[in-house]
């Protein structure tokens, strides 16, 4: 055993010598690989990430919602549907919710409404989000006016600014009373956005579901679980994007690895068939080539790997945000946790490090069988 940690453990010493006697030609193939695992690894690490913050955010999220349909598009709901949907056997609590946009043409974009009366808002006053506050540089004790359904401005006074922590949901979203938000867009008393439903027992919700579509035939009940397949079907649609945009470098960095590596330099032949010539056998060499590529491929996946981590976790992953966040006006600020999934770095290893470390031993092999006085003079 320990003469086998000492064959190897020379074969890398040589290994090295040998990388470094072509350290120009190494370098830059090292940079190119680097490159090439720090993007993939980017995309990857980002994605990962924004689907854990997604889950862990919509846990908190209504179990049920229930919306109305007219023609098979969203309508508002009635009030008097609230009692019958409490009466239906598994609910157990039901609330109606007004939400809804808000365009503002002073920063060109969206606001999310929504009515939140366990606030203890007064009709005139409002909760904004942090990107708002920040954009439009206004915080607690200024007014933000909106312009009405009817045509007429509503000053509402800012009581609060959500907490940056919550500003992945939070960026752009407003906050006012049911008063305020009926005054806003003229509803009358007896409507709501849609309904939110509580279940006793949570594996039931799909049972439920089923009864308010029996008894609401022109309603659509939306379980949390389809909400959260919904946003892992649009990080995997958005990653799937970043990779077609990126499989023509893994393709280009394939074709520069099989050429740097299966086309063995004449220096190189001669090497390999001086080591031949004086006893090493075919298996020794196959282990030295071995060693190259591992040592090479490897050292540019942590390279790449490790940068790629920095620059998600604690760079801002200005990279690729815009493609996988999505783009809009009020950008929300917040830190990903980070996290590390097993599965995923393997995949990534097979995919950058296995093509490069074969693409080594095949020209090392083929050379390594063949007569050394033949592999010298060619």
């Amino acid at each position: 055993m320990r003469v086998s940690i000492e064959r190897q453990k020379y074969l890398i010493d040589y290994t090295l010598a040998a990388l470094l006697r072509r350290k120009t030609r190494n370098l830059g193939l090292l940079l190119v690989y680097a490159l090439l695992v720090f993007l993939f690894s980017s995309a990857l690490l980002l994605s990962q990430g924004l689907r854990r913050e997604a889950a862990l955010l919509l846990q908190d999220a209504p179990e049920v919602i229930v919306q109305k349909l007219v023609a098979g598009r969203h309508d508002l709901l009635p009030a008097d549907w609230l009692e019958p949907l409490q009466r239906i056997r598994g609910v157990g609590s039901v609330q109606g919710r007004l939400w809804g946009y808000y365009y503002d043409p002073a920063v060109k974009a969206n606001y999310t409404l929504m009515a939140a009366p366990e606030r203890g808002l007064a009709a005139n006053e409002i909760l904004i989000g942090a990107a708002l506050a920040r954009i439009r540089r206004i915080g607690v004790g200024d007014y933000l006016s909106l312009r009405a359904a009817s045509g007429q401005s509503l000053p509402l006074k800012i009581t609060g600014v959500l907490n940056s922590v919550s500003e992945l949901l939070s960026a752009d979203l407003l906050l006012l009373s049911e008063a305020g938000y009926r005054r806003l867009f003229q509803l009358p008393p007896n409507v709501y956005t849609d309904a939110v439903l509580t279940v006793r027992n949570p594996r039931e919700a799909p049972t439920v579901a089923r009864k308010i579509a029996l008894v609401f035939p022109d309603s659509r009940p939306i379980l949390r679980a389809e909400i959260l397949r919904t946003y892992d079907a649009v990080f995997n649609w958005r990653e799937g994007m970043v990779f077609v945009a990126l499989s023509s470098l893994w393709l280009a960095f394939m074709i520069l690895a099989w050429d740097k590596a299966a086309g063995l330099s004449a220096e190189e032949k001669r090497e390999i068939g001086i080591l031949k010539a004086i006893g090493w056998e075919t298996g020794d060499i196959l282990a030295m080539k071995l060693w190259e590529g591992a040592l090479l491929s490897i050292t540019a996946f942590l390279s790449g790997y490790v940068l790629a981590y920095w620059q998600v976790f604690y760079g801002d992953a200005s990279l690729f945000a815009p493609v996988l966040k999505g783009w809009a006006v009020l950008y929300p600020e917040f830190q990903l946790t980070p996290v590390v999934d097993l599965q995923q770095l393997l995949v990534l290893l097979a995919v950058t490090v296995l093509p490069y470390i074969v693409a080594t031993l095949i020209p090392g092999w083929r050379a390594a069988i063949s007569d050394p006085d033949a592999v010298m003079r060619g």
